[in-house]
């Protein structure tokens, strides 16, 4: 199984792509799309979605993990992230990829064992399962792989083998 793991935000996207076979992770490729903050909003979607078309088109992958959206005190910038997160999904859909949404307590909790781990902590198990010799930057990328563990981690559930069938 080929997981696209991904940290929805419209100035940085991370992303992270990991072949999962036989309980073994293999990183394929993992950094960020970035967008210049002087460009007009709709032309970083633009670029947000033909960037993540491009990752499609390159690793086929089988399956999208996404973090699911998560407001804060700041609802203007939320929205901003929903709609970078709307054009991530549109772009997976397109392609006839399932999306599967998690939780920050359910990444960290499938990558550490611990639902209140630090981010921190997160960053330096990801590196540790991947073998990577020094933990991805920008920290939006360490996020993504750990979103597409989370998803590996699950996958085997009877969730997902319900979601399976179903299609």
């Amino acid at each position: 199984m080929i997981v696209l793991g991904i940290d929805p935000g419209y100035a940085t996207v991370g992303y992270g792509i990991l072949q999962y076979e036989k309980n073994r992770f293999t990183p394929l490729a993992f950094g960020a799309i970035t967008t210049p903050a002087g460009l007009p909003f709709s032309r970083r979607l633009e670029m947000i979605y033909d960037d993540i078309n491009k990752l499609i088109e390159k690793f086929s992958p089988d399956v999208l993990s996404i973090e699911e959206l998560f407001f804060t005190t700041n609802a203007k910038t939320g929205i901003a992230v929903a709609q970078a997160r709307g054009v991530i999904l549109l772009a997976a859909q397109k392609a006839g990829i399932p999306c599967f949404e998690y939780t920050p307590l359910q990444v960290k909790s499938a990558v550490t064992g611990y639902g209140k781990a630090e981010k921190k902590q997160v960053q330096e198990l990801t590196r540790c399962i991947l073998a990577l010799d020094k933990v991805p930057k920008p920290d939006d990328t360490a996020d993504a792989l750990a979103l597409a563990i989370c998803h590996c981690h699950s996958s085997g559930s009877a969730l997902s083998a319900l979601y399976a069938g179903l299609k």
